[in-house]
């Protein structure tokens, strides 16, 4: 059996013994919308596709990093199954600004007496190297704090920098990781180094994709090293072992192209031109296939769309489905949508995004909006007994709610516990196995029940103005965050965000 079913039983018996007092409809609504609503909750528990899909797009199309021949099947993959289940489907273009992928990449390690290779993966954004690779001295840079690199001082210049660690155990790690490394990669540039080799942070020698921080303004070769590889490195460097590291990334990269993402459709009924939109990033990084991070996400979404459909839902807004691409190297994908429907965004009544593997939903990101929580209170009182449910009224950067957040829209990011995200974040090990799916089909659920709430509902808030937004960024961690992920410079100079 399949690993990814053996939790399939369980799910259908959990969501059985549930019963009404999960899926309860909530006692405000009409007895026609609590009908349909409870129509479509119990649509979860059945043996739908999503499990099967979730598969597929893994295990046969794989990774799917944006520009690679495996994305574009992704694409078609991902309209062909909106458009079986009856949905309105298709794809929208928009601009990725540049091409980057890896092909190979291997570091050479050499001393008196030493030789060896070692394991390496090529960060986003990386540089390549000259043909035959770039041979240049390694030397410890420890965690590469400001003491760290006063004590290195000229022996920086022109050397590989090598910079230690601490091995990943949750989310919060990984949140530390993007914090410190858009730090130290600023102190690297000022050192006049020749790259960076980051001793990698997972056990077992795992590899995995870390973007640079500096993202397309980044000038030179940076990429992750075995952490074993690298611990053996800094032992012999420790005792006075002089090393060179020869660096051979092979990288396909290229000017603009046109990528694209699939939208589906349900046309509202009583106020179609109001939209609900709730999205999932379709890319991932190629070296696993993108379970966790977000196929997951991406087939739960779909089977939101296909039960909705085929039980003749009738939402009174138009709800959208988005698989977003271009996530990975910066939300292109949602940055584009926002151009293209700018017009529309005063009608977009809720954004939200599901963007972490198959961890039970505990509510939401509700960006610093107060009057947001109560309405997905309302939306989530369906499937309370799936909760409970709280909600953190706080922006959050580093998914696709981020540039309708920059243009003032309603948006929320599903808040869920990490389960096994952090140590496999974009990791060779982010496959389907490591998917609790019954999880995943209770949160196909509540996500059901959100996205019916929210277009039902009669509330709908004002789109905020660039001064409100602006304000947000001002009294929250949101500037800080942005500079992390490398968009705030967009977001100054007018690129990205309401006008």
């Amino acid at each position: 059996m399949h690993p990814a079913r053996r939790f399939l039983p369980a799910a259908l018996c959990c969501l059985w013994l549930l019963g009404s007092s999960a899926l309860a409809a909530p006692p405000a609504a009409a007895p026609a919308g609590n009908a349909e609503l409870s129509r479509l909750l119990a649509a979860f528990l059945e043996d739908t596709p999503m499990v099967s899909d979730f598969q597929s797009l893994t295990d046969e199309i794989g990774g799917r990093a944006t520009g690679a021949p495996a994305n574009l099947r992704a694409v078609e993959w991902a309209l062909a199954r909106l458009r079986e289940a009856g949905v309105d489907a298709r794809k929208e273009p928009f601009q990725m600004p540049s091409l980057w992928l890896e092909r190979s990449a291997r570091a050479t390690l050499r001393g008196e007496g030493v030789n060896y290779t070692s394991r390496v993966a090529a960060m986003p954004f990386s540089t390549a190297t000259p043909k035959g690779g770039l041979t240049a001295p390694l030397v410890s840079v420890g965690r590469g704090t400001e003491k760290d690199f006063q004590a290195l001082g000229a022996r920086a210049r022109g050397a590989f920098l090598l910079v230690e660690t601490e091995e990943l155990k949750d989310i919060d790690g990984l949140f530390r990781e993007y914090t410190e490394d858009a730090a130290i990669e600023q102190r690297v540039y000022a050192s006049g180094a020749a790259g960076v080799a980051y001793m990698g942070s997972r056990p077992h020698d795992l590899l995995y994709r870390h973007n640079v921080a500096a993202g397309l303004r980044n000038t030179l070769p940076m990429f992750v090293m075995e952490r074993d590889g690298a611990l053996r490195a800094l032992r012999l460097l420790r005792t006075g072992k002089a090393l060179t590291l020869t660096a051979e990334l092979d990288l396909q990269t290229g000017p603009a192209y046109t990528s694209y993402n699939v939208i589906g459709e349900l046309r509202g009924t009583t106020h179609p031109e109001e939209i609900v939109l709730v999205g999932a990033h379709l890319d991932s990084w190629d070296l696993g296939t993108g379970a966790l991070d977000n196929g997951a996400n991406v087939a739960a979404l779909i089977d939101v769309a296909r039960q909705m459909r085929r039980l003749g839902v009738k939402p009174a807004r138009t709800v959208r489905f988005a698989l977003w691409n271009g996530e990975e190297q910066g939300m292109y994908g949602s940055w584009g949508y926002t151009r293209t429907h700018e017009a529309e965004l005063d009608q977009h009544v809720m954004v939200a995004s599901l963007d972490v593997g198959c961890g039970r939903i505990n509510g939401f990101y509700t960006g610093r909006r107060p009057e947001l929580p109560p309405l997905v209170d309302q939306a989530l009182a369906p499937v309370k007994g799936l909760g409970p449910f709280t909600q953190v009224d706080e922006p959050l950067v580093g998914t696709d709610n981020f540039d309708f957040m920059l243009h003032g829209v309603p948006n929320l990011v599903a808040n869920q516990e990490p389960e096994l995200y952090g140590p496999n974040y974009h990791a060779r090990s982010d496959e389907v196995d490591k998917c609790d799916v019954r999880q995943l089909r209770l949160n196909a659920a509540i996500v059901a029940a959100l996205t019916y709430g929210f277009s039902q509902m009669d509330a709908k808030l004002p789109r905020h103005s660039r001064a409100q937004v602006e304000e947000l960024a001002r009294t929250t961690e949101l500037l800080e965050q942005m500079k992390s992920f490398n968009v705030y410079e967009d977001w100054v100079a007018g690129r990205r965000g309401r006008k």
